[in-house]
């Protein structure tokens, strides 16, 4: 789909992951260097932590364990558990919307573009649940913070619209939400696999106040085009340890 995304989304690999060790001796690797690996093993252990204990219930500790990165480097990065929850959902979300972006812009028109983009969140959504209940579920226990992060985060869908027809004030946001919604639902009911599978539906929901009810139907009659979407370098968990 796009070969310029290539950042992971946090929670795609575990943070424990062998090939992102850091390797001591004569040619180690710069303390930038050092501290943007420990970054980017707190956002998977944050996500994975986060997606099985709950946001409440998730310690410093517990992430730190999971990242196999100590106490002293996790605070030199974050001011708190707070602080790296916000990190890495604007992190993932922003992984997230290039990849729907770059689906969106290779259409070549709205309808289609619109379409894509939407297979592409639910695909890949499905392809980490982890991130998905981390960043869909537990950002509403993660303070009034997140939820600013995730009201900025709808608004920015309203650009996959910028195309289509022209409607009320008001019913593009109405839209955005709907389909949050269902998605939270499936989320929150651990039904994370069932995602791509509310394509038609979902589809038919964002198409019909711009093209109306027939249209829209025979826009989403056909099955899915193109292949699964996976997240970038998503990989089976390990439970190998490493320094």
């Amino acid at each position: 789909m796009t070969d310029a995304v290539v950042s992971p989304l946090p929670g795609a690999r575990p943070g424990r992951d062998p090939a992102r060790a850091i390797k001591r001796g004569p040619r180690s690797m710069t303390p930038e260097a050092v501290a943007a690996r420990q970054r980017e093993r707190l956002y998977d252990a944050l996500v994975h932590t986060v997606a099985e204990k709950g946001y409440a219930n998730a310690r410093v500790s517990d992430i730190c364990t999971a990242a196999g990165v100590t106490r002293p480097a996790f605070y030199a990065l974050f001011a708190g558990k707070e602080d790296a929850f916000l990190d890495t959902y604007r992190h993932g979300t922003g992984v997230l919307l290039s990849l729907m972006d770059s689906s969106y812009a290779a259409a070549g028109d709205w309808r289609t573009g619109a379409r894509a983009a939407l297979k592409v969140l639910l695909d890949v959504l499905a392809s980490v649940p982890a991130f998905a209940t981390m960043a869909i579920v537990e950002i509403d226990a993660a303070g009034p913070r997140a939820r600013r992060e995730r009201a900025e985060l709808l608004g920015r869908f309203a650009h996959f619209f910028a195309d289509a027809p022209p409607v009320p004030d008001g019913l593009v946001e109405t839209v955005v939400g709907g389909v949050y919604a269902t998605i939270y639902r499936h989320v929150a009911d651990g039904r994370v696999a069932d995602l791509p599978g509310l394509l038609p539906m979902l589809g038919y929901f964002m198409m019909a106040p711009f093209l109306g009810r027939d249209a829209s139907a025979a826009e989403f009659a056909a099955p899915p085009v193109g292949e699964r979407v996976v997240a970038p370098c998503a990989t089976s968990d390990t439970d190998e340890v490493f320094h």
